[in-house]
């Protein structure tokens, strides 16, 4: 799919991210988002900008994409284009980005996969330690272990405990092998010295929909995605997977908390441009992201979706924390021998 219709959100809305989505997609536009003339400075003589979503219209990050653009039109002085490439775990985008010409009007806009396809994929087509300039991690979201709002365990010591006497018989559903689910359960495991039975979906939707209706009992879903579930009494939050409490659930304990010392998954944003970006249309760049995510009304919206802005957008923060969640996920690849075959 390749789209190239911006979409501006009602800055109210509620808290399901399938709502917030509907609304994105009901407010399209048929031109890309044009920046106020005053500002201060551009990138390339002003050319548009296109960011490059891995991953279809309609998903988070294609959202994230269609919040920050306009903030960062405004801020930059020039369009900025909305351009969904999805496929392959995000690589057919990040594979264009990759080859495109360095001045900064190409960007690439990716997820939390961009750490771990490293791991998984060990012949992709560009190297992610040196074909990109990280710009800035937009936004990140904690995932939440739910499960079945029958099923016995009540707390994530009662699932430890049930795993232990039952090794390889309680079973979590995921998205898919090698998914943000996948991995997450997959780090549970190692943490918890269990060992639990995997059953990958294809999708969210179907695997979020079995444990519902008790066919799989756990799932490590995303907070935005299950919140609205979890308030009707359809899912039953255990712990939330970052590092403090999630705003929108705040009774819900950490994986910390719950006994897991260091246990830490968050779903993510980055933005990137290619490798050689001229340092003055990096700054340029950083400082308009920096402007974009400042905006109250961005980080209202990130917070509708159940996360946060990044707490620091230099790029020297972005590429840290990158290479730590390349390291984290290729330790639990190699641990835990995932593959996506």
């Amino acid at each position: 799919m390749n789209t190239r219709h911006p979409t501006t959100l009602a800055a109210g809305g509620c808290l399901s991210r399938r709502g917030l989505l509907v609304q994105a997609a009901a407010a399209a536009l048929a031109a890309p988002w044009v920046a106020n003339s005053h500002a201060a400075a551009n990138v390339a003589g002003g050319r548009p900008i296109t960011l490059v979503v891995s991953y279809p219209a309609g998903g988070g990050a294609d959202l994230i994409a269609r919040i920050i653009a306009p903030r960062m039109a405004d801020a930059l002085g020039q369009s900025v284009v909305v351009d969904n490439k999805p496929g392959a775990s995000g690589q057919l985008a990040a594979s264009q980005v990759a080859r495109a010409t360095a001045d900064g009007t190409t960007l690439l806009l990716d997820a939390s996969s961009f750490a771990v396809n490293p791991s998984l994929f060990p012949k992709l087509p560009y190297d992610s330690a040196k074909a990109f300039t990280p710009l800035a991690v937009l936004a990140t979201f904690p995932n939440v272990l739910v499960c079945t709002p029958g099923f016995s365990a009540r707390s994530v010591k009662d699932v430890i405990q049930l795993a232990r006497a039952r090794p390889g018989e309680v079973t979590y559903a995921s998205s898919g092998n090698g998914s943000a689910q996948h991995l997450a359960g997959a780090m549970f495991e190692g943490r918890a010295g269990v060992q639990l039975l995997h059953i990958p979906y294809r999708g969210g939707g179907p695997a979020l929909n079995d444990v519902m209706g008790g066919q799989v009992p756990l799932f490590f879903a995303n907070v935005a995605s299950s919140l609205g579930h979890i308030q009707a009494g359809k899912l039953r939050p255990l712990a939330v997977t970052s590092a403090v409490r999630a705003r929108s659930l705040p009774d819900v304990p950490t994986m910390a908390e719950a006994g897991l010392a260091g246990f830490e998954v968050l779903e993510w944003n980055p933005l990137l441009a290619p490798a050689g970006l001229p340092a003055d249309a990096k700054a340029t760049l950083v400082a308009a992201i920096r402007k974009a995510l400042a905006d109250p009304e961005v980080l209202g919206r990130v917070r509708q979706l159940g996360g946060d802005v990044f707490a620091d957008t230099s790029q020297q923060s972005a590429g840290k924390f990158i290479a730590a969640q390349q390291e984290q996920w290729a330790r639990v690849v190699r641990e835990r021998k995932i593959s996506v075959g």
